[in-house]
């Protein structure tokens, strides 16, 4: 398992921005595919955006154009950048990383957007 650490988290206003890390270690962070999944209460964990190893992207419709994932694999450090933030983003946010059938989960940071 490749440890990931989440953070960047905060309480914001709505319309304000956020930029999230996820820091890798262990393994080659670069042949791993990258995601960021959020989690409400009550609700189910769900995919925001994801990035391939080879920097093909994919985002939930409720964020395309306004969130950004990105990588920076000599850093071993993946990224979120989220803007124009709503309410309905607040949220548990978690890294993950996955190679073939095997995944890693981050222990995720808060992110509160307020009205």
């Amino acid at each position: 398992q490749v440890p990931l650490v989440e953070s960047g988290g905060g309480l914001v206003q709505a319309g304000g921005s956020l930029r999230l890390s996820c820091a890798a270690s262990g393994r080659t962070f670069s042949l791993y595919s990258m995601g960021w999944y959020r989690q409400a209460p009550g609700k189910q964990r769900e995919l925001v955006a994801g990035v391939t190893s080879g920097g093909s992207t994919n985002y939930a419709d409720s964020v395309k154009g306004r969130f950004t994932i990105s990588r920076d694999n000599a850093k071993n450090t993946g990224y979120l950048q989220m803007t124009s933030l709503k309410p309905e983003d607040t949220a548990v946010y978690y890294c993950n990383i996955q190679l073939g059938g095997r995944t890693t989960w981050g222990q995720g940071t808060q992110v509160t957007v307020s009205s």
